[in-house]
């Protein structure tokens, strides 16, 4: 399948508070993007999702990670999200979401885990954490998938190594704590929202 958003980041605001979203994630998508992700060990998730989703859920793809459980989606899809985002492979997690219809991005180590996750539904894979693994373990990976599911790389990615991911089959990638760190300014989010989108863009060329 082809990852249905026009830019393959997704922003992850962990740590992000109801009071800060709307401007942050408004900064990012003025930059660019047009996939968003509030982790669900963020302050408060439960008013800054839905928040988020009636503002901005018309615009982007909005959802949620660090989820867990079949009840957190069950109460996510209550609240208009259509992206999961998961650190692990949880089959009912998986499954749950497609019956929803939401996009689920799951978070992955090795082959197994990976067919695992595509056997439950999943539409997409995240390798996590990428920077740990390296490149070329994800080329080496990619090898055996199918070509279609699109992959991203998540852990240790920078608008300085992105290109590095893209060559190694990554679709795109999510992006943690380069782009935003708890507390930080809307000014600074933008202009790192700026970097990693013009990163992308030299290095899809």
């Amino acid at each position: 399948m082809q990852w249905q958003t026009n830019l393959p980041l997704i922003a992850i605001l962990r740590g992000i508070t109801p009071d800060e979203a709307i401007a942050h994630v408004g900064a990012v998508l003025d930059a660019g993007f047009d996939a968003v992700e509030i982790p669900l060990n963020s302050p408060e998730w439960e008013k800054s999702i839905p928040a988020v989703v009636q503002a901005y859920g018309d615009r982007a793809l909005i959802g949620a990670g660090t989820v867990l459980k079949p009840e957190q989606v069950d109460q996510l899809a209550q609240m208009g999200c259509k992206l999961i985002v998961t650190p692990n492979i949880q089959p009912e997690v998986i499954r749950r979401a497609v019956s929803y219809g939401m996009t689920v991005c799951p978070g992955c180590a090795t082959a197994s885990e990976a067919f695992n996750a595509l056997e439950a539904g999943a539409q997409a894979l995240k390798i996590f954490p990428s920077s740990a693994f390296g490149p070329a373990y994800i080329k080496a990976l990619k090898a055996v998938l199918p070509p279609e599911i699109p992959v991203f790389a998540v852990g240790g990615v920078t608008p300085e190594n992105l290109g590095q991911w893209l060559d190694a089959g990554c679709v795109g990638a999510g992006l943690g704590s380069d782009l935003y760190r708890a507390g930080q300014t809307v000014e600074r989010t933008a202009q790192q929202a700026t970097a990693f989108v013009k990163a992308y863009q030299e290095a899809a060329k």
